[in-house]
């Protein structure tokens, strides 16, 4: 049987994207086919289509994208699964990330490995879980594995409106932090409505010029130089880069990583791994309430590349939603 999904042939603009047709995939001894409800786009997502920043092309494919189908984030219902599959069962419910099982979520149907998988939060539609596995997870990881946020700790997010940061104001405030989120003048209602403590207005407010400093700066598309959010750690403070662009990724690797061996401040730049135990905590902070999905639109599946374009303008209010 054929389905539909997006193609990606060569590295590109959102346009080089085109709506195909492909077999069904089936599924191996420890994969589950699952008929995919909705997706979303993440930043990696952007790396996969474009091939930049370059040394990605080193996991991605050198000359052309080693993953035709891109995608990452999933919510659907398991349609068949192989032999040797013990956690799920056809008819469940599920959500999950791929970015660690070949992507290809821009589909109506996808393999993936289990341990990719968890049970969708009871309290989401399948468009509302979509927003979550790979956004919530970075923003999961870096905060309690990388920044070991504890409660009563200060911590600034730089980039709280977008899909990681409208977790990681959640995710900090969960763990019992004070939460200061930075913000353009548009997101200052939706980061208060997610519990941030503090909401500075970049637009209105040159915040490095204040006296504070904090425990954890995480640096969501980080804008400022690594010297800037120096100034502003305590002495034994963590910084965390995710995204931005190739530059302030660089700059992390290298001028952070020295400024690290030397000194107590640490600047670490992370990136996310699929891990279903995380998947599984996720769930659970969203049907306690303590976490929610905030979502900015939605586009169908042959509007995969409009979603890039929106996507690629780094404006958007939450998450990216592609319908199927």
């Amino acid at each position: 049987m054929k389905v539909k999904a997006i193609i990606s042939e060569r590295y590109g603009s959102p346009d080089t994207l085109k709506l195909s047709e492909v077999a069904t995939p089936t599924p191996k001894q420890n994969q589950v086919l699952v008929r995919v409800h909705a997706s979303s786009i993440n930043f990696g997502n952007l790396v996969l289509l474009t091939g930049k920043p370059l040394p990605a092309r080193l996991a991605f494919g050198l000359m052309k994208p080693k993953y035709p189908i891109p995608g990452g984030d999933i919510a659907g219902i398991v349609e068949a699964i192989g032999e040797k599959v013990t956690q799920f069962q056809v008819g469940d419910k599920v959500y999950g990330d791929l970015s660690r099982s070949g992507w290809g979520a821009f589909a109506e149907y996808v393999v993936v490995d289990e341990k990719g998988l968890a049970l969708k939060p009871s309290n989401l539609s399948f468009t509302e879980a979509a927003a979550v596995p790979m956004a919530a997870t970075t923003a999961l990881q870096a905060i309690r594995d990388k920044g070991r946020v504890s409660a009563g700790q200060e911590v600034l997010i730089h980039g709280a409106s977008g899909g990681v940061g409208t977790f990681a104001v959640q995710i900090a405030k969960a763990f019992g932090a004070e939460v200061t989120a930075v913000v353009s003048t548009r997101n200052i209602d939706i980061v208060r409505s997610l519990g941030a403590d503090h909401v500075i207005d970049y637009k209105n407010e040159d915040f490095f010029n204040h006296n504070q400093t904090f425990d954890l700066i995480f640096g969501v598309n980080g804008s400022q130089s690594i010297s800037t959010y120096k100034r502003k750690l305590k002495e034994n403070g963590v910084f965390i880069h995710v995204g931005g662009t190739s530059s302030q990724m660089y700059q992390t690797i290298t001028v952070g990583t020295l400024l690290s061996m030397i000194g107590k401040k640490k600047f670490i730049p992370f990136m996310q791994r699929t891990n279903q135990n995380d998947l599984v905590l996720m769930k659970k902070l969203i049907e306690e309430g303590k976490v929610k999905p905030v979502i900015d639109r939605s586009y169908s599946l042959s509007g995969v590349p409009k979603a890039f374009q929106y996507f690629e303008n780094g404006h958007s209010q939450g998450k990216v939603i592609i319908t199927i």
